[in-house]
């Protein structure tokens, strides 16, 4: 089990834990997903990753499923970017609308008849996040309008 050097074989076993403390402590953060709110894309218990890194020289775009933090860094939530910075975002009758023209989201389902009160224009580093099921009661989502400060990174698989 240890090999005939010993020696090599710890170094090898330090050097891996290490490479994996740093590699998901910074990279990759490892996040189990609750509840219903992004399915059929991602199902209830599923476990994935989220890269940190992939935002460091690009911008979030439309249809990336981010990591977003709504109360600490501790809870993550699975959501779509739906809408980019400086866009005009509404929902009317279950139809996302970016700048009064219908967004195609061929990753939901069955729409619910939500609706926004008003239609808002995003700040120069807000996006609108939300979850592909919008099957269910808009009320019962955790949605809307998020601070790019607020994005930890892109869901790799």
């Amino acid at each position: 089990m240890i090999g005939r050097n010993p020696k090599n074989t710890a170094i090898r076993a330090v050097s891996l834990v290490i490479v994996c403390f740093v590699v998901f402590r910074f990279v990759a953060l490892p996040v189990r997903v609750r509840g219903v709110s992004m399915e059929p894309t991602y199902r209830n218990g599923a476990v994935n990753l989220i890269n940190r890194l992939s935002f460091a020289r690009t911008r979030p775009k439309r249809g990336d499923v981010v990591g977003v933090t709504f109360t600490g860094e501790s809870v993550q939530l699975l959501k779509r970017i739906i809408a980019l910075p400086g866009e005009r975002f509404a929902i009317r009758n279950g139809v996302v609308q970016i700048d009064g023209e219908p967004l195609a989201e061929p990753y939901t389902e069955v729409n619910q008849h939500w609706t926004t009160r008003t239609e808002r224009e995003l700040g120069p580093f807000e996006y609108v996040v939300i979850g592909d099921n919008r099957t269910m009661d808009m009320n019962l989502h955790t949605w809307g309008v998020v601070d790019r400060s607020r994005i930890v990174g892109k869901v790799l698989f």
